[in-house]
């Protein structure tokens, strides 16, 4: 008798999604979209199958009229000026010219048709780059450090481990049926550059005396994730050697596999799994499959730099620098992102990096050819040293491509850093995050100012609003953001903002973060200045 998942074992309670990933392994569709859709067209494909086109890395774009998103994973954000130039070769070809920067370091295309796809995947493939498993129930795109192996904040260099971790999950059928999406991290930069809270599972740098020696490693984090429902992750009893690390990785991921929740869709993540259990029967369970294991060593994260890297570094080889540049909400077109391929290759070493705040990194630059590369022309729009709050805004997709969101995003969220560059003057940057539904997918729980997109009634009809919420931060205290009641017409969004962001730089301490002043005088303040500022509005 064939062997049978634990799930599979009663399907009276499964939702109708996993009663379809029983018939058809999700990975099985990008064979057949080479084979079959590509040939036969948009009109063949069944709406079973177009639900497993997200193992391809595609989901369908708003209209749904013929035209996909795909989204390309990018290990740690790392890039060659190869990967690039076909990158921005396809976006010319088929996704007019539109290149996006993610918020989990990947690449996303826009204006794909299905007769288009094969072409795509050889590209890809080609240089070493996928977009399979960018989406679905499965491992995505491992996030990392962009800056693995030039940091001098990190303790070791991650690139292998992420790439180990990547190689044996990507197109592994053992794992490509999981409950819902599942997310990984891992960095040993001390500033929380890969966001491990917020991940399924995350590994953080740590350090540990074993037999009398100093051994650097990881701690590992598990059930963070965002939505609707948002959950900080727990950190495990657990010291990881970098040795360690791919298995403790599959055996959570085969903890999710065997045990995560089927019957909702909206209950299917980790984190619900770990909220129920608690690290402490989690850990239970992943010491029955990886054996024994150290308990968690010296913790050696410090803070959180939200992943923004603007300006010009050092890196830990001397002589060279590197520069981080602003990629407004994300978004650049294929010149631009061929531009930078050529200054990797002309001042660097080819490596461009993406970054989780949605930026762009060039390394490597010898620091005699660092004024060299900041006359480059395209560096004035993606220039190093944006205005403040144009800096520290990042967008999802909103309704423009996205069929989930309610509102539009990007433009918005542009507009509004450009509406308080102009007419808020601060000592210090604020971090604004923009989505357009609760999927959360432009991390608003995370942000200073988190702004998510709803509709509310006029007398002309329904209009684009944002909900507000405060103080969120990520690190040692990490915390979500609260709510603020009082919902603000889109078109309103930069004064009400303006206003919110004056009381704060009026009323804080010298040298006090927006974090710290929200800490300090806490949500009800800043709901007391909201409705103020809306009743006075009204």
């Amino acid at each position: 008798m064939a062997y049978q998942p634990i799930w599979a074992q009663d399907t009276s309670k499964l939702n109708k999604m996993e009663l379809v990933k029983l018939q058809k392994d999700g990975l099985d569709v990008i064979r057949t979209i080479i084979e079959k859709y590509a040939l036969e067209g948009y009109d063949s494909i069944p709406e079973d199958d177009m639900n497993l086109f997200k193992w391809a890395g595609v989901y369908q774009q708003k209209p749904k009229d013929g035209h996909f998103m795909m989204r390309v994973r990018i290990n740690s954000g790392v890039l060659t000026s190869a990967q690039a130039r076909a990158l921005a070769g396809i976006a010319e070809d088929y996704g007019r010219n539109l290149v996006d920067v993610t918020t989990r370091q990947a690449i996303q295309f826009h204006w794909l048709t299905v007769e288009n796809l094969p072409d795509i995947f050889k590209r890809l493939e080609e240089v070493g780059l996928y977009s399979y498993e960018a989406c679905g129930d499965c491992p995505r795109t491992i996030v990392g450090n962009p800056l693995a192996g030039i940091d001098p904040d990190e303790l070791m260099d991650t690139t292998a481990l992420v790439n180990e971790v990547n190689d044996f999950f990507l197109m592994n059928k053992d794992f490509s049926n999981l409950p819902r999406k599942y997310k990984m991290s891992i960095s040993s930069n001390v500033y929380n550059s890969a966001h491990a809270e917020i991940n399924c599972l995350g590994f953080t740098p740590a350090v540990k005396i074993i037999d009398g020696e100093e051994v650097l490693g990881f701690h590992a984090w598990v059930g963070g994730g965002l939505s609707a429902k948002p959950h900080l992750a727990k950190q495990l009893d657990l010291f990881v050697r970098p040795e360690e690390v791919l298995k403790v990785a599959t055996a959570v991921t085969v903890i999710f596999r065997d045990f995560g929740y089927r019957e909702k869709r909206h209950h299917a993540r980790l984190k619900f799994l770990v909220a129920d259990w608690g690290p402490e029967k989690f850990l239970e369970k992943l010491i029955e499959l990886t054996g024994p294991m150290p308990t968690r060593g010296e913790e050696k994260v410090v803070g959180w730099t939200a992943a923004y890297f603007d300006g010009v570094h050092p890196q830990k080889q001397d002589g060279y620098s590197y520069i981080g540049l602003n990629v407004p909400v994300g978004r650049l077109n294929a010149e631009e992102l061929r531009e930078l391929a050529r200054i990797s290759d002309q001042y660097g070493q080819g490596t461009i990096r993406t970054t989780m705040s949605q930026n762009i990194i060039l390394s490597d630059i010898p620091n005699d050819r660092v004024d060299d590369v900041l006359q480059e022309t395209v560096l004035q729009r993606l220039t190093p040293f944006p205005k403040r709050f144009m800096s520290r805004t990042v967008s999802c997709t909103g309704n423009e491509f996205c069929n989930l969101a309610i509102v539009e995003t990007k433009e918005r969220a542009r507009r509004v850093a450009e509406y308080l560059d102009a007419n808020v003057d601060l000592d210090e940057e604020v971090r604004i995050h923009f989505i357009g539904c609760p999927n959360a997918c432009g991390q608003k729980q995370i942000a200073d100012i988190g702004l998510q997109g709803t509709l509310v009634k006029t007398p002309d009809g329904p209009v684009d609003a944002f909900d507000i919420a405060v103080g969120g931060i990520l690190g040692p205290g990490a915390q979500f953001n609260t709510g603020l009641k009082g919902r603000v017409k889109g078109d309103d969004v930069g004064p009400v903002l303006a206003e919110l962001i004056r009381f704060y730089k009026e009323n804080r301490s010298p040298e006090e973060t927006f974090h710290q002043f929200f800490l300090r005088v806490g949500a009800p303040a800043f709901q007391a200045k909201l409705t103020e500022i809306l009743t006075v509005a009204s």
